[in-house]
């Protein structure tokens, strides 16, 4: 059997055993995350608070634990933990479709200005209190729009005679972010106020304390729609990372498809920012992680990166709520501890490419 049959083989069987184990850890890893906190929790009361107030499953269940708990499970901590999977998920597989998209290794969903973005309309929300007519949707809303904003921008300025090119892209999304991100010092170094200084370095790197229930449907609808797309656009992406004029012959309109690509992916990791604040490192490391272990094919990249990127954010969320308890960690400075180290030992693997070839 030729080696590169043997390679096949061995990724087809780690895509089988992680697509087994990884449902599994991110159940244990909601669990965990749950039960732990100032208040401990044992992990039979956290699992029949949460039956309890599920419609029908819960009706004859006998009550035993007290309100504090009943607001501590269902309330602050669930809600969390779920925002914190769909976050991670979001920014995973965004992360893969950004570096199909720029066939390079070091792309990540931020890449194209969108942080940079949402940070400019979640500044000015935290500290001059812009757009406070949508109320507690005002940070969000903001976040989006500037989000949204940026990548208007970029396309704009990357699209030359029609047609945009990858290096263009890239070079118009690193000259937007450098701009808005100017742009957001200059609205801190304004700010009247030094706690809400101090609330906007915060969101800037990173947070989930504004989880509740009626956050989570958005993030987690744009999530589930375009993981479902993208891994029904596998074969396209496979294709593009063989080159353009490759993906071409085979019939594959290359344009038209980038500009649906750059949409969807800077969508999705606008409303991410907007409930999570700018969390870096989950899309550029967890595709690098995944495509080591099952190869470059995106219908095994795809849902495995998505299920690994969960569980790395709930594990980051937990490790930011408790190493410095009671105070709390931004989660950027968790999973930047975790993505610095982890991207030096990849420079040292001189085997390494891109796609794990």
């Amino acid at each position: 059997m030729k080696s590169s049959e043997k390679k096949q083989n061995m990724h087809q069987k780690r895509f089988k055993v992680l697509l087994l184990i990884l449902p599994l850890g991110l159940f244990l890893s909601l669990t965990f995350s749950v039960m732990l906190g100032p208040v401990p929790i044992d992990m039979v009361t956290v699992w029949k608070i949460v039956l309890s107030n599920i419609p029908f499953l819960g009706d004859e269940m006998t009550t035993y634990w007290t309100t504090a708990q009943q607001n501590i499970i269902w309330e602050l901590r669930l809600p969390r933990a779920l925002l914190g999977g769909i976050v991670g998920a979001g920014l995973a597989i965004a992360g893969v479709g950004i570096q199909a998209l720029v066939r390079n290794s070091l792309a990540d969903p931020y890449i194209l200005g969108v942080s940079s973005g949402a940070s400019v309309g979640a500044t000015l929300v935290i500290l001059f209190g812009a757009l406070q007519f949508f109320g507690q949707y005002a940070l969000s809303i903001a976040a989006f729009l500037g989000a949204f904003l940026s990548v208007v921008f970029v396309y704009t300025f990357a699209r030359v005679s029609g047609q945009i090119s990858t290096i263009r892209l890239l070079l118009a999304g690193i000259a937007i972010s450098m701009i808005l991100g100017a742009v957001t010092n200059v609205i801190v170094l304004s700010a009247p106020e030094e706690e809400g200084i101090r609330s906007a370095m915060y969101w800037m790197m990173g947070s989930l304390t504004g989880a509740n229930w009626t956050v989570l449907p958005i993030p987690a609808t744009a999530v589930v729609v375009v993981f479902t797309f993208l891994l029904y656009q596998s074969r396209t992406l496979n294709l593009i990372l063989m080159g353009e004029d490759t993906a071409a012959t085979l019939g594959i309109n290359v344009d038209a498809f980038r500009k649906i690509l750059i949409v969807v992916t800077s969508l999705l990791t606008g409303v991410l920012v907007a409930v999570s604040g700018a969390i870096g490192f989950i899309g550029l490391m967890i595709p690098h992680m995944i495509r080591l272990l099952v190869g470059s094919d995106h219908k095994r990249v795809m849902p495995i990166s998505a299920l690994f990127g969960a569980v790395f954010m709930v594990w980051a969320d937990i490790v930011a709520r408790l190493v410095v308890a009671p105070e709390e960690l931004p989660i950027g400075v968790v999973t930047a501890l975790c993505g610095g180290p982890f991207f030096i030992w990849l420079l040292r693997r001189s085997s390494y490419s891109f796609g794990g070839r």
